[in-house]
């Protein structure tokens, strides 16, 4: 049993990433948790905080929250009825960051599918704000939904990585899961001035190897001084369903979510991208 959470704001971007989980896991049988973090709400209304206490103005909001994710999972199952699916709604009073970890933790999410916004504001080029904040501090893999992205199957997955750490099997499960229905494949992509690859790396290579024998998988050096545009690059030859970057201390991805200034980085969101979490943050 797959347990899939989607935040929702009730926006666009949210309603994407919704059509697109639901089409990428159609043949597994998932319990989805469609989550509203309504934190920013309750002091959004100005008007209702003078007029009643805070408690009963969280109760408002809760109410409005729960009947508006009632209305979602009718509208969700007359547009996709699967009866492998089972719905759940969660209403939370925190912000999203801290909603989405309760629940990640309460019911062992195994993947948060979520929305981004694209250039909304001068925080972040790549993700939007609240997906960054996920990435960055959230211990679950999150796979992210350009708003104007049109579901299309997996065929082709390009896995990023460095080699630098050892691999959860957990997630590299999911991925040859997520991989196998639509005989996706996999191209690991090392992007490096030099082929050489240390001792720890090529143990690290080896296990992801093994671990995703039944996909067909391999494995690719790409000589760039840059690993943004190497990788973006790839993506665009090879016209890339979907990118998968593991998010560790030492990782690429870690460069990009930490670097300065996110705007400075170029990685073009058009397709979904798929963050594998090794590790909790403090």
């Amino acid at each position: 049993m797959r347990k899939i959470l989607i935040p929702t704001d009730f926006s666009k971007p949210a309603f994407n990433a919704i059509k697109y989980a639901l089409e990428l896991f159609k043949y597994d049988k998932s319990e989805v948790y469609f989550l509203n973090a309504f934190e920013d709400d309750i002091y959004k209304d100005q008007e209702l905080l003078k007029s009643d206490s805070l408690s009963n103005v969280i109760e408002i909001m809760r109410q409005q929250s729960c009947e508006k994710l009632n209305a979602l999972i009718e509208e969700v199952k007359a547009i996709w009825p699967n009866p492998r699916h089972t719905y759940h709604q969660v209403a939370s009073q925190h912000g999203i960051v801290d909603g989405i970890d309760v629940l990640v933790d309460t019911v062992n999410i195994d993947i948060i599918v979520m929305g981004t916004k694209g250039v909304t504001d001068k925080k972040s080029k790549l993700f939007g704000s609240n997906t960054i904040q996920v990435l960055r501090y959230v211990a679950s893999p999150v796979l992210a939904i350009p708003v104007n992205y049109d579901y299309t199957q997996p065929k082709k997955i390009v896995f990023a990585t460095n080699y630098l750490i050892p691999y959860k099997r957990r997630e590299l499960k999911l991925l040859c899961e997520m991989a196998a229905p639509y005989r996706a494949e996999i191209d690991m992509i090392y992007v490096s001035k030099s082929k050489q690859l240390s001792v720890r790396q090529e143990v690290n290579r080896q296990f992801i190897e093994d671990t995703l024998c039944k996909n067909e998988t391999q494995f690719v050096h790409v000589h760039n001084k840059s690993v943004v545009e190497g990788i973006n690059s790839y993506c665009t030859q090879h016209n890339a369903d979907m990118l998968v970057m593991v998010n560790s201390r030492h990782s690429f991805l870690e460069d990009i979510l930490y670097a300065s200034t996110i705007d400075a980085v170029a990685l073009d969101m058009k397709i979904p991208f798929l963050a594998m979490q090794n590790m909790r943050r403090d």
